[in-house]
This record gives C-alpha cells, sequence and structure tokens, in this order.
C-alpha cells in the first residue's frame, strides 16, 4: 500500500485479499465479499488473483470486483494500462506482473446471486461511487464481467440526491441494466432469470450505496 495505490502482485492468494484490513475498508468490505465464497480458504489461499485477472473467465468474482475499482494492470510487455481495456483484449503471451488501484474517494458494493453457497456465480454485481462518478459492472452472465454504461445520466448526480431520489435512481437505472445488459443460458441458470437478477441486484447495490451514503 502507498499513499496512491494498492499494488497487488499477480502471485497474491485470494485469501490474503479477504483478509487485508485497508483493502476491506477501503471498498467497504467488497473485496472480501467477492472472494469468501470461492470454494473454500484452502482453495483461496492457493488461487491468486493474477490467475483470475489474466484469464477473464466469465464467472470470475475477481474481474467484476476489480472492474468496479479504478484498476489498472502492469503488463511485462504491454506497460501499464486500465483493467476495462485489458478485459476485452485477446489473451497473448505477455505476463501479469501487478493489479494496481489506484485510490480515490470511493463507495463500493459487491454482489452476487449462487445455487449454492461455493458452486460459480449465477450473477454478479459490483457497483461503486468513484469519486462521486458512478459504475456499475456485470459479470458471470454468463460471459465475462462489463460495464454498464449509463447513457442516460441516470446515476450522474446520485451524491446529490435525497433519500427517495436515490431509491428511484437506483430502481430505473436497475431497469435500464436489465434491458442493456446481453444474458444467456448455462446449466445453472435461463436468460429470463439472468435478466430478472441483473435488475434486482443492481437495484439492492445501489439502495445499498445510497443508504451509506446518507
Amino acid at each position: 500500500e502507498t499513499e496512491e495505490a494498492f499494488v497487488i502482485g499477480c502471485m497474491t492468494p485470494l485469501h490474503a485479499l479477504e483478509t487485508h484490513k485497508e483493502l476491506n475498508a477501503y471498498t467497504n468490505g467488497a473485496i472480501r465479499e467477492s472472494v469468501r465464497h470461492i470454494v473454500g480458504v484452502q482453495f483461496r489461499n492457493c488461487a491468486t488473483v493474477g490467475g483470475s485477472i489474466f484469464g477473464r473467465f466469465g464467472f470470475s468474482d475477481v474481474l467484476t470486483m476489480f472492474l468496479a475499482l479504478d484498476t489498472w494492470v502492469e503488463l511485462y510487455n504491454g506497460g501499464t494500462i486500465p483493467l476495462a481495456q485489458f478485459a476485452s483484449m485477446e489473451k497473448d503471451n505477455d505476463i501479469l506482473v501487478n493489479i494496481i488501484v489506484k485510490k480515490q474517494p470511493l463507495n463500493s458494493v459487491y454482489l452476487s446471486q449462487r445455487n449454492n453457497s461455493t458452486d460459480f456465480p449465477v450473477l454478479t454485481c459490483a457497483a461503486a461511487l468513484i469519486d462521486g462518478k458512478a459504475r456499475t459492472v456485470i459479470g458471470a452472465r454468463p460471459g465475462k464481467a462489463m460495464i454498464v454504461e449509463d447513457e442516460e445520466g441516470i446515476l450522474k448526480d446520485f451524491v446529490q440526491m435525497n433519500v427517495q431520489q436515490k431509491k428511484d435512481a437506483a430502481a430505473s437505472f436497475a431497469a435500464y441494466a436489465a434491458e442493456h445488459v446481453p444474458t444467456d443460458k448455462n446449466m445453472r441458470a435461463s436468460k429470463e432469470y439472468r435478466s430478472l437478477l441483473v435488475k434486482v441486484l443492481t437495484r439492492r447495490a445501489w439502495e445499498e450505496i445510497g443508504g451509506r451514503a446518507e
């Protein structure tokens, strides 16, 4: 940890993220929530954050969470680039060195739906106010996590809204997200169920953030 960022080496075990007091204080416990359902402690002591990020798996809780933050990746050949850019790139033979979370005023939430507590997620949702700017990420669609662009500006002035306005904005943006996030079916859930979960988890996440801001 530095004054400007958290620098996470690619071989850092997921359990180290789960138990890191400063990182969890910074993210309102969202980092812990994003990894605590991943199999078990023994597995999280072996699985690395670099493996989760570099793999860009559709089911990745870790990718969903870090996309909701001001996250950058340091590549051996490719230099330092935003995680969102890295996530959209084709896989290659470059080496992931560090994950860098830049410190900004933050209010974040992580939610997921699972058929049982240690299964792969049916849907993941991370929401954050980064220096007052809203960001929402949906993963396990079952495609890889994507940032939901608020093209209508529903959450633009979220910080300045009163309690009822925040609830209304959360509901409106949840409906918007459900319409604009592509979902599909697999062995864990149907396309329709996932679209319903997008709406429910997005609303819950922004209601929680709105409640904290008060």
